[in-house]
């Protein structure tokens, strides 16, 4: 089991930036892929950007050149740097985490989600 506490969101206005933070504990020696999602109200959650345990990197389109996602390896901790911040980013973010066992049982665990604010 991987427990994620997130941190980092609130209100800021069009054109700022946050950075939010997400600390795994708990089975950490089995993580392999982290990233972060965010789900607008009445919307799908949609991938927003992840990270590979070798630092391969993929985003949602609408967020390259604004954010940038990165890891600790060390502190088991996931960062989302977001810049340019746009009313449309308005949402609540969660972190996940994949695992993959020596047997290559995966599992996906969820944080329990942080609000980013974005004022226009």
């Amino acid at each position: 089991q991987v427990q994620l506490v997130e941190s980092g969101g609130g209100l800021v206005q069009a054109g700022g930036s946050l950075r939010l933070s997400c600390v795994a504990s708990g089975s950490t020696f089995s993580i392999n892929t982290m990233g972060w999602y965010r789900q607008a109200p009445g919307k799908q959650r949609e991938m927003v950007a992840t990270i590979t345990n070798g630092g391969g990197t993929d985003y949602l389109d609408s967020v390259k050149g604004r954010f940038t996602i990165s890891r600790l390896n060390a502190k088991n901790t996931v960062f989302l740097q977001m810049g340019s911040l746009k009313p449309e980013d308005t949402a609540i973010y969660y972190c996940n985490v994949l695992t993959i066992s020596p047997l290559d049982f995966r599992n996906s665990y969820w944080g329990q989600g942080t609000q980013v604010t974005v004022s226009s």
